[in-house]
């Protein structure tokens, strides 16, 4: 769909004018092939495969004008065939892949981190083009990747080439400090984005750039400028001197109504200050392109004079259209494809019941409280003859695979019987490590509560969906070995950012532990994951509790351990599920799942639930009688 239509030039008759057509994919998160390694079948509406047919014919679309490719991050961790390139000695594929598509610059986001800084070295050293992150620092060894890149191309001018250089830098979310804490602590430091982008903008003009692009790992947030923001597209796009932004890591897409509404953007020309920004999606969901009309000459230098912004999806939901998978791609990505496949084909274990995330905000989660008793049984040895040992285990988890930005596809959907490698991928996608915290009873109490932000305030008479999609769902987090109700009917006491709204606030009643309430002082020992230990989510409890030595362990080890049998069975598996919504007689609301909780419908059989059919979307629209 393209959005708004090129503006006449400007600028004196001696100028010249030129067009450069800006392609861009971010957070392609592994998704190489159009096909779900969890649940072992196609899947027509993510991989990069048809993204490339994309990025192709964009090209061919352009004719004479310069084409310039970026990557802005978290491309080489997200799926299992991620997990297998990143042990395997073979080149990388997604590098052979940007190098098969000429990219120009690659940017770093911050799951690329994932796997340490190892694998970045190695990306780095095997890239066709320059790596670059802007605000990220290396202390312990040489840095690899660039700060910036300078591209120096030509453009096509009355029949002749003219000199054109364009200043490219990359910034990413400086609260990785945080997420990955584990990898890169005293080994690298993070700079603000917006400090960082005003310092590259003017580094760059001064080295003579005529444009420069910004590779923004970041989203949409707040409309004003702050230190340390992780959302800072808008106020980044305010900096004088940057040309077009690509935007990423909250898997949304713009232009488009996901962003309607918010003061200095334009929603559907896909402007943002009046600069053109593109946020391509998630997954291989979408190609971004950027046209920019310059004006000028070699001697003078370039100006903007117009733009479009244009989102190209592999899988439209209109018209049910797909995009055709690339035969090169295909063919390059087939080995690593195949032996990824062999690899989570691997049998682990028995289960007697399907396991699925369609109903985590409402309803039991049998494959999180799998999730939550691997994590309690791997902890335990640890805590024997230790001053912690007679003191209660709780064990915190969340759903990863919850749909929202990532679409009616993405759940948890385990079947009974034998399962593999793949499942337990399902059941925990990424590569966290275990951590324990000594809490007390009020600071559970807060953790629950920032937790039950996830849901709309609720009212009578108004059908409202019960969670709120700009909360992401993997802050959601279940606590085992506690019973406690949550009433969606009052106002939340955290924002997503973890500022206290009101302590009168208060959503989580009943918080009870071996059938007596929780006392304020009370002390529990809770097993979690990494990302939410260093301060994932904005959860006050990461600042406030007393973190517990533990080694280096893998929670998707830990949970292949403990089906297969190598850990005991832990008592929380078989507790009461800790969690039930507060029953309101009258007070009625929308689950908006995956298609696929139809056939577990009866599961929902406490909340009277209507099917409504399927929105715009593809989400199954439940009605819930709370």
């Amino acid at each position: 769909m393209k959005l708004n239509k090129r503006p006449s030039r400007l600028g004196q008759t001696q100028n010249s004018s030129a067009q450069i057509r800006i392609l861009a994919t971010t957070d392609l998160h592994m998704n190489l092939n159009s096909f779900d390694y969890h649940a072992d079948k196609p899947d027509p509406t993510l991989g990069f495969t048809r993204t490339a047919s994309l990025i192709r014919a964009a090209r061919q679309q352009a004719g004479d004008a310069l084409v310039l490719l970026f990557d802005n991050g978290d491309f080489l961790q997200g799926t299992p065939f991620g997990e297998w390139a990143a042990l395997s000695d073979e080149r990388h594929p997604i590098l052979q892949a940007f190098e098969e598509l000429s990219y120009d610059t690659i940017g770093l986001g911050n799951h690329d981190f994932g796997f340490g800084l190892a694998m970045i070295d190695r990306a780095v050293v095997q890239s066709p083009c320059p790596v670059v992150s802007s605000n990220l620092h290396r202390l312990d060894a040489m840095q690899g990747w660039h700060d910036c890149a300078i591209l120096d191309r030509t453009v096509p001018v009355e029949g002749a080439d003219a000199k054109i250089r364009i200043g490219v830098f990359s910034v990413l979310p400086p609260q990785i400090m945080q997420w990955e804490a584990h990898l890169l602590q005293d080994k690298v430091i993070a700079t603000d984005i917006l400090t960082t982008a005003q310092k590259m903008t003017e580094r760059l003009r001064t080295e003579g750039c005529d444009l420069i692009v910004a590779l923004a790992h970041s989203g949409f947030g707040q409309i004003q400028a702050a230190p340390d923001l992780e959302n800072a597209i808008i106020p980044l796009a305010a900096i004088e001197g940057i040309d077009a932004i690509i935007a990423g890591h909250t898997h949304l897409t713009f232009p488009g109504v996901a962003h309607e509404g918010w003061a200095p953007v334009d929603h559907t020309a896909g402007l943002i200050h009046g600069k053109p920004v593109v946020m391509p999606g998630s997954a291989g969901s979408h190609l971004g392109v950027i046209d920019l009309f310059v004006d000028g000459n070699p001697e003078s230098g370039w100006n903007v004079s117009g733009h479009n912004v244009e989102l190209r999806p592999i899988c439209s939901g209109v018209d049910g259209v797909t995009t055709a998978e690339d035969p090169d791609m295909v063919r390059l990505f087939a080995s690593g494809h195949i032996q990824t496949r062999s690899t989570v084909a691997e049998p682990v274990a028995h289960v007697p019941k399907d396991l699925h995330s369609y109903f985590s905000f409402c309803a039991p989660d049998r494959g999180l409280a799998l999730v939550a008793a691997a994590q309690a049984a791997a902890l335990r040895p640890f805590l024997h003859g230790t001053d912690l040992a007679n003191l209660p285990i709780l064990s915190a988890v969340s759903p990863y695979k919850c749909g929202g930005r990532a679409g009616p596809r993405y759940y948890t959907n385990v079947p009974a019987g034998e399962i593999c490698l793949r499942h337990i991928a399902d059941l925990h996608v990424f590569p966290n490590e275990l951590r324990a915290m000594l809490v007390t009873g009020a600071q559970l109490q807060d953790w629950l509560e920032m937790s039950a932000g996830i849901f709309n305030q609720l009212a009578p008479h108004v059908e409202t969906d019960l969670t709120n999609a700009g909360r992401a769902g993997h802050n959601f987090d279940v606590l085992f070995g506690l019973s406690y109700r949550i009433d969606p009917s009052q106002p939340p006491r955290f924002d997503s950012d973890g500022r206290l709204i009101s302590p009168n606030h208060k959503r989580v009643e009943s918080l009870i532990f071996e059938g007596h309430p929780v006392q304020p002082e009370q002390t529990f020992v809770v097993a979690l994951n990494n990302y939410r230990a260093n301060g994932g989510g904005h959860f006050r409890v990461a600042t406030q509790a007393r973190p517990i030595d533990l080694p280096s362990m893998d929670i998707k080890g830990i949970l292949r351990d403990y089906l297969s049998g190598e850990l005991p069975q832990d008592p929380l598996e078989q507790a009461p599920y800790p969690f039930s919504l507060r029953p309101q007689p009258g007070l009625h609301s929308i689950l908006r799942t995956g298609p696929g909780a139809l056939k577990y419908l009866s599961e929902l059989d406490m909340f009277a639930p209507e099917p409504l059919g399927r929105d715009a979307e593809g989400f199954e629209r439940i009605r819930l009688a709370l």
